[in-house]
């Protein structure tokens, strides 16, 4: 396994970042033993970065592996919130702080800014989470973004260290733009001295068919120290981390990634626009009382409804 700093941190991540928002309860909702195997897992072959959230509700699976895993000290682990405010960002660190079990947190980040104008609006979280950084609780502070002005605004915020940007081949879930501006204010960021490890490699779970061709476009970017993927079991944790290492994955090892069935899912945060409707040849996608919702029995896993959707709202898990 590769590792590199992340900018100028003096943190130092591998290659390969465990997401843990796929097998928590906003999609999989895996038993806590079954979240903490697959996590130990990634921690056995040499992924040493963990990616998490308030959001997430993934806490204690995360320190059921680390409890397992003898060297539980090396984990880096980052962690997101949406809070605005002192006092709840301080709930926010206290909250990981005592649900991981550890004494600091090596990255914290705004959860999903847009521009500078809501950095500026999460100023006073800001300000607590650099007094923790202070009182070492915190290593590195920084955002992260679906948005191509996020990634501009945070380059030019001294006080941020670290940015996690959506980006991959496609393009898919960029917010305000193309895969090639994203690209551009990416190098912007990391000239600017910035620590950056990408999210959404996979699209969501819609690149899942390109999976060799959305892995070698990130890994060829010298910018990003790390790439967080979302993995669900054993067997795709083992095959990506042989991708991430380019070795040669076992044809056995690829069928049993794909073994477990896979589904769509749709987030909250649906607006009800139609677009997958309009989209999807395989008629499976429906509006339902102002959501969408796909039907199993007709749903080919294309992904076209999701590269399709404004709001980033759908996915294959």
């Amino acid at each position: 396994m590769e590792y590199r700093l992340l900018g100028a941190t003096g943190i130092r991540v591998s290659r390969l970042c465990l997401g843990a928002l796929t097998i928590g309860p906003l999609q999989l909702n895996l038993p806590v033993e079954a979240g903490a195997e697959v996590i130990l897992r990634a921690l056995e072959l040499g992924v040493n970065f963990i990616d998490t959230s308030q959001f997430y509700r993934v806490y204690p699976p995360i320190a059921g592996a680390l409890q397992l895993y003898s060297g539980r000290n090396e984990v880096i682990i980052a962690t997101k919130s949406y809070a605005y405010d002192a006092a709840g960002m301080k709930a926010a660190l206290e909250e990981a702080l005592w649900e991981l079990g550890r004494d600091y947190i090596d990255i914290f980040l705004l959860h999903e800014q847009e521009s500078m104008l809501t950095i500026q609006g999460h100023w006073e979280a800001v300000e607590y989470l650099l007094k923790a950084k202070e009182k070492g609780l915190v290593r590195a502070v920084g955002i992260s973004t679906h948005y191509i002005q996020g990634v501009r605004a945070a380059a030019l915020v001294p006080e941020f260290d670290v940015i996690s940007p959506l980006i991959n081949c496609t393009g898919v879930g960029i917010a305000d733009g193309t895969r090639d501006e994203m690209e551009a204010a990416i190098r912007f960021a990391a000239q600017c001295g910035k620590g950056i490890y990408a999210m959404k490699p996979l699209g969501g779970g819609h690149l899942l068919n390109r999976l060799d061709e959305a892995f070698g476009y990130l890994l060829q970017m010298e910018e990003l120290a790390s790439i967080a993927v979302g993995m669900r079991n054993r067997a795709e944790v083992e095959m990506n981390v042989c991708l991430f290492e380019g070795r040669r994955v076992p044809d056995c090892l690829r069928a049993a990634a794909k073994a477990v069935p896979r589904r769509l899912h749709v987030e909250d945060w649906c607006i009800g626009c139609g677009r997958c409707v309009e989209r999807c040849s395989s008629k499976a996608m429906a509006l339902k009382n102002g959501k969408a919702e796909a039907d199993p029995s007709r749903c080919a896993l294309c992904g076209y409804c999701g590269a399709h959707c404004p709001e980033f709202a759908i996915k294959v898990i």
